[in-house]
């Protein structure tokens, strides 16, 4: 089983949010149907512009914590890194399900410790 962080943007350089799941597909369709109210319904963040793949839900839980406490400057210099277009990621993620998304690498300053 996988795990994921996230992050879903209201439009390029918009409104960010930072997750984590087990199921990416279905937690981002969760977002897009705003049925559960909160942050990214208010904001209309709904767009996925990031993600990583991570073996354990743990791992997985502090990437999430760690770049919610980082600066906005540097989430945005990550997307940007994997995904300069800002693209809608969930469709590719959706039609790679088997062969998972390897981002190229990061910049020294934004690697997890």
């Amino acid at each position: 089983m996988s795990f994921y962080t996230y992050i879903l943007a209201s439009g390029r350089n918009g409104t960010l949010y930072v997750g984590m799941t087990d199921d990416l597909e279905v937690r981002v369709m969760q977002h897009r149907s705003r049925l559960q109210g909160g942050f990214t319904a208010k904001y209309d963040v709904h767009i996925l512009v990031w993600y990583q793949t991570h073996d354990s839900r743990d791992a997985a839980f502090a990437r999430e914590r760690a770049i919610t406490k980082w600066r906005r400057v540097w989430k945005l210099e990550m997307i940007e890194h994997v995904n300069p277009t800002w693209a809608d990621l969930l469709p590719a993620f959706v039609a790679a399900r088997d062969a998972p998304y390897v981002p190229p690498p990061l910049p020294p300053h934004l690697r997890p410790s």
